[in-house]
């Protein structure tokens, strides 16, 4: 009873479809996919444009104890 079966959904399409036209929902499921697929080809350029940062510089220094390594790391600007 808490779920509405297929023809509540049937019911509510007809009412959406005389409210607004068959045309005018054609027009908001293109605008709609043409957004979607500019979004993905905007995350795929956002992807190619981060630079690889790599270390510039590693030194090591020992401290007062043999098996404890002190590591510092530089980046590139």
């Amino acid at each position: 009873m808490g779920a509405m079966s297929i023809w509540h959904w049937l019911v509510v399409l007809l009412i959406v479809a005389m409210v607004f036209g068959t045309g005018k929902l054609k027009d908001i499921g293109k605008d709609l996919g043409s957004a979607v697929k500019g979004f993905k080809e905007g995350m795929r350029e956002g992807e190619d444009d981060t630079p690889q940062r790599t270390p510039e510089r590693v030194t090591h220094q020992s401290t007062a104890q043999d098996n404890t390594i002190d590591v510092e790391t530089k980046t590139k600007s």
